[in-house]
């Protein structure tokens, strides 16, 4: 499956999947989100049963500020709707991997 983009928009649809979600707020002037990006790549071909989408926060602002994003990157996992996880800045393929475990 390969990352897609999401938007205020078309957020809702995206993470009330049955499927397990993993949401990848961001930006471009962040450096530590595009450190993640390429470790976000491998997860997203490694882990089956795992969605993978990117929101970018300059973009579309109203998401992140209803889930109370204020660093970035912050990485949320979503089970059928809802926000069960989140991580904040840049982390390691086995701390994501860890992290995104729990809920597949």
């Amino acid at each position: 499956m390969a990352i897609s983009d999401v938007t205020d928009a078309s957020f809702k649809d995206v993470v009330e999947s049955a499927q397990t979600v993993l949401v990848d707020f961001w930006a471009n002037w962040c450096p530590p989100c595009k450190m993640i990006a390429p470790v976000l790549e491998e997860l997203d071909i490694e882990i089956p049963g795992l969605k993978i989408v990117k929101l970018n926060v300059d973009d579309d602002p109203i998401t992140p500020g209803s889930f109370n994003v204020m660093s970035l990157p912050t990485l949320i996992v979503f089970k059928n709707g809802q926000a069960v996880d989140r991580i904040v800045g840049f982390k390691s393929k086995n701390q994501l991997q860890t992290l995104v475990s729990r809920y597949l």
